[in-house]
């Protein structure tokens, strides 16, 4: 019924209108950038991350790091700061200007806008699949193109946004928000629960900090569950998943790009940044907190209130603050409290 787990083209057409084709120029001067103008002559289509963008794409660089895939990119065009502009390819135009993630930022609300609500729409819209047994509480509103599957039960003021697909036998409880998402059968989702909003993104540019488009989406695997007031929010440019019979707690964050693995438990107040990637099998204990672009193995537990900061084997129980094996964790503990006393 989801289609979930399936390869889409990104940004998904169900959830992003495709705006028209700029010139390079055009793209140039609305951005605030730089560029030299004599050698292209095929329009500009699309935004997209460095690594893949194609022909027709604009992507950007704003750290070092990435510059091997500068080197390597299919992009059309890219943003990059003075310094880096030398290193942009051949086949590649270079958009010069101090603040190249903002400057992209512009440049995806140009090629791609969130399709939203009809205004003046019947509650559940006209075009939405609903399928035998679905049941709508009150006030329910189910957007355009959407699809629910058989024998699922939404509560009252919940939203289901343009394009979203809902498994079958799915639990909604009342004022529950699903957008830009694909769920799987058997999925339940608590009171209050927000998934597919757009994640945490910023850049800083000449006016101030902008906001970054998140052209992603959020997939949830058959028979998650999803706690009262819990987040999870769509991917950057990719997919944030959740693998299947992960049980998440109430009051739990997961950020943009986030990929968690099959039978994963998250007690309340975990918060999860953006990119991480987590293993089958992994507990995380109440108000764990883990950084950006880590990787935690399958089979890991986190510790309650850790703060993991750098990558955890797998099988190994992580604690403390900055995270680390709990054994370590524990004689640093001791120690300090015997100092403590020993001072006193």
């Amino acid at each position: 019924m989801s289609g979930v787990g399936s390869e889409e083209t990104m940004p998904d057409p169900r959830f992003f209108e495709k705006l028209p084709p700029r010139s390079l120029s055009e793209l140039a001067l609305l951005c605030g950038a730089e560029a030299d103008l004599g050698s292209i002559t095929a329009p500009l289509t699309e935004v997209a991350p460095l690594a893949l963008a194609g022909t027709g794409a604009v992507a950007f660089l704003s750290d070092r790091r990435h510059l091997a895939s500068l080197s390597e990119t299919r992009a059309s065009a890219c943003f990059v700061g003075p310094a880096f502009a030398p290193e942009v390819p051949a086949h590649c135009h270079a958009l010069v200007t101090s603040h190249p993630q903002a400057a992209w930022a512009v440049a995806a609300n140009l090629f791609f806008r969130p399709i939203g609500f009809e205004p003046g729409a019947p509650a559940v819209h006209p075009t939405a699949e609903l399928e035998e047994g679905v049941e709508l509480g009150h006030g329910v509103v189910v957007g355009a193109g959407a699809r629910i599957g058989a024998g699922s039960r939404l509560g009252p003021g919940t939203v289901i946004g343009p394009g979203v697909c809902l498994g079958r036998s799915c639990r909604i409880g009342p004022r529950v928000v699903i957008g830009f998402a694909l769920v799987g059968d058997g999925v339940s989702i608590l009171s209050g629960a927000v998934i597919g909003e757009a994640g945490f993104g910023a850049a800083a540019g000449p006016k101030g900090v902008v906001d970054i488009p998140q052209l992603g989406r959020v997939i949830l695997q058959d028979n998650v569950t999803v706690g009262a007031n819990s987040c999870i929010d769509r991917g950057a440019f990719g997919d944030t998943t959740v693998g299947e019979n992960t049980k998440i707690d109430n009051l739990v964050h997961i950020g943009h790009n986030t990929r968690i693995g099959r039978n994963c438990v998250m007690a309340a107040f975990v918060g999860v940044s953006g990119s991480v990637t987590i293993g089958d099998g992994v507990a995380f204990g109440g108000k764990a907190g883990i950084a950006d672009h880590v990787t935690i193995g399958s089979g890991a537990s986190i510790g309650a209130g850790a703060g993991i900061i750098k990558n955890v084997p797998g099988g190994e129980i992580w604690s403390g603050y900055p995270g680390r094996p709990v054994r370590e964790w524990l004689k640093e503990t001791a120690w300090v409290a015997r100092a403590t006393r020993r001072k006193g």
